[in-house]
C-alpha cells in the first residue's frame, strides 16, 4: 500500500518574533521542516504535498522538487489545511500521514511503526500521543474501555476528569486516504475562531463505526511543535543530545556529550573523539581514529583518518590522512591539505593546495597558493597575494625551503629544491636550486644606541 503525506506548513509562526518564516528556523543546523523531510523520504512516502501560506516562496525555495506545494491563501485552520490537498490527493488509495513542519523530533523509526500498527488493525485513523507530567495546554486523548480513541478534547474544553487526563494529542496522524478527505467535507467550523478542525475528523469517523487508535511514544519530545523561541531551544537540545548519542552508539568518543555540538548531517568514523567545546557543522565527513579538540569549529569540512585538529576553524576546507592542525589555525575556503602536512599555531590558510609532507608551523598566512611536497614555510612567512585590485597566485615546488619572515610578493613562483633566505621579499622567480636573498645589507653605527637613549630621555623631559 503507498504512503502519502502532506505536511502543514502555512502557518506565520507570529509567536517566533522573526523576520523568517516559521519552519525555516534551524533545529541543529537543518530547518524543522527539512528534518520532517528526511524522515519522510527515509520512510519511502510516494508523494508528500507542502501546504504553504506565509512564506510560500521562502519554503518552495529551501525543498525545491522534493515535494509538491498547495497554497492555503486563508488560514482557516488545520482541517481547512488539509483540505486544500484534495485535488492532488483526493482519489489516491493508500495510507496518508498528516504532519506538521514545525515537529522536527518526530522519528522514522516512531512513523514506521505506526503505519505496522495502523495496517495490522485496519484503523481508520491512528494518532501519535505522548504521556506528560504536565499536560496542560494540550488537547488530551480520551479512550474507551477498549482503549480505542472516541475523541480529542482541547484544553479549553475539558471536563475536571478530562483535565486530569496526562495522554496528549501530538499532532501527527494517518488516515485511510480516501476517508480523511470523505470526512475533511463534513467539518464544521462552529467555533469561537470559526476556524475548520482537523482533529474534528476523528469524531465524525467515530460516529460512522469506524476504528480509531492512538500511538503512544516513549519518548515525549517528539510531541513537541515549536511555536515560539523557547520551544526552538528544548528541540534543540533533544536533538542534539540525539545527534552524539547516535555517533557514539557508532564508535565515536564525545569525551563530553554536553559540551559538543553536532549537526544532523555530519558524519565522523568510529574511533575518532571529540573533546569538549567542538561545533561541527553543515556537511562535515571526519574519517576514523582522529583527534578533534577542544574547542575547534568545522563547517563544510572534509577530514581524512587519523587527523589532529586542535582549536582551530575549518571553513570549506580538505584535509587529507594523517595530518595535524593548530592550535589557533584557520583554514578557510578552498584551503587542501594533502597527508601528513602540519599546519601550526596562529597559521591561516586560503584558498591553496600544499602537498604532502609539507609544513607550515606557526604564524603565517598562504593565501591564493601552491605548495608541493615536502615544502617547509618559515615562521612569519607569507604569501603576498593581493594587489588592492586582485589576488596573485604563488606556486611552492616540491623540497623547497621558504626562511622565516619571508615576504613572496605574487604573482611569483619558487622551483623545486630552492631556498628563500629569511628575511627576504621575493619579486622574481626563484629556478630550481636555487637560493634567494633579498634583504637590505645590514648597518652598525658604533655607540649610537647610548645615544638614542639620551635622546629619548631628553625629549621626554621637555616641558609640553
Amino acid at each position: 500500500m503507498q504512503i502519502l503525506s502532506i505536511v502543514l506548513a502555512a502557518g506565520q509562526g507570529k509567536r517566533m518574533k522573526s523576520k523568517l518564516y516559521k519552519v525555516l528556523h534551524p533545529v541543529c543546523g537543518k530547518p524543522m521542516i527539512g528534518h520532517v523531510m528526511d524522515v519522510l523520504e527515509n520512510i519511502k512516502v510516494s508523494r508528500t504535498v507542502v501546504i504553504v501560506g506565509h512564506g510560500a516562496e521562502a519554503v518552495s525555495g529551501y525543498l525545491g522538487t522534493r515535494a509538491e506545494y498547495v497554497l492555503q491563501a486563508q488560514q482557516l485552520g488545520t482541517g481547512h489545511a488539509v483540505l486544500q490537498a484534495k485535488d492532488l490527493l483526493g482519489n489516491e488509495e493508500g495510507i496518508t500521514i498528516v504532519i506538521c513542519g514545525d515537529t522536527p523530533l518526530v522519528k522514522e523509526e516512531t512513523l514506521k511503526k505506526m503505519i505496522e500498527v495502523h495496517q495490522v488493525r485496519h484503523a481508520a485513523a491512528t494518532i501519535l500521543t505522548a504521556k506528560l507530567e504536565q499536560p496542560h495546554g494540550y488537547g488530551r486523548i480520551i479512550r474507551n474501555d477498549q482503549d480505542h480513541v472516541i475523541k480529542i478534547v482541547e484544553q479549553k474544553d475539558c471536563t475536571e476528569a478530562e483535565q486530569k487526563v496526562s495522554e496528549i494529542n501530538a499532532g501527527t496522524y494517518l488516515f485511510n486516504n480516501r476517508s480523511l478527505f470523505q470526512a475533511l467535507q463534513q467539518v464544521k467550523n462552529d467555533n469561537v475562531q470559526q476556524e475548520y478542525y482537523l482533529p474534528d475528523v476523528i469524531g465524525i469517523l467515530r460516529e460512522e463505526g469506524k476504528l480509531i487508535i492512538g500511538f503512544c511514544t516513549e519518548e515525549t519530545e517528539e510531541a513537541i511543535g515549536v511555536n515560539d523561541r523557547v520551544a526552538l531551544a528544548e528541540a534543540e537540545g533533544y536533538m542534539r543530545e540525539r545527534i552524539v548519542r547516535k555517533h557514539m552508539l557508532n564508535g565515536v568518543s564525545c569525551m563530553d556529550p554536553t559540551q559538543t555540538y553536532i549537526e544532523k548531517d555530519v558524519e565522523i568514523g568510529a574511533d575518532t573523539v571529540i573533546l569538549p567545546g567542538c561545533i561541527l557543522r553543515g556537511n562535515t565527513k571526519i574519517g576514523e581514529d582522529c583527534l578533534i579538540g577542544p574547542y575547534t569549529e568545522m563547517n563544510n569540512v572534509q577530514v581524512g583518518n587519523q587527523v589532529t585538529v586542535k582549536q582551530s576553524v575549518l571553513q570549506d576546507a580538505t584535509v587529507g590522512n594523517e595530518s595535524s592542525i593548530g592550535p589557533f589555525a584557520y583554514l578557510r575556503p578552498g584551503a587542501k591539505l594533502g597527508k601528513r602536512v602540519k599546519i601550526g599555531d596562529f597559521v591561516e590558510i586560503k584558498n591553496a593546495t600544499i602537498d604532502d609532507d609539507s609544513k607550515v608551523s606557526h604564524l603565517s598566512y598562504v593565501g591564493d597558493a601552491t605548495l608541493g611536497k615536502n615544502v617547509n614555510f618559515g615562521c612569519g612567512a607569507i604569501t603576498v597575494n593581493y594587489d588592492g585590485f586582485n589576488k596573485q597566485l604563488t606556486e611552492v615546488g616540491d623540497n623547497a625551503f621558504v626562511g622565516s619572515n619571508a615576504n613572496l610578493i605574487a604573482p611569483v613562483k619558487i622551483g623545486k629544491g630552492a631556498y628563500v633566505v629569511a628575511g627576504s621579499t621575493i619579486t622574481d622567480e626563484v629556478q630550481a636550486d636555487d637560493m634567494a636573498i633579498a634583504r637590505q645589507r645590514q648597518t652598525n653605527k658604533p655607540g649610537y644606541a647610548e645615544k638614542l637613549r639620551n635622546k629619548i630621555q631628553a625629549k621626554k623631559n621637555t616641558p609640553k
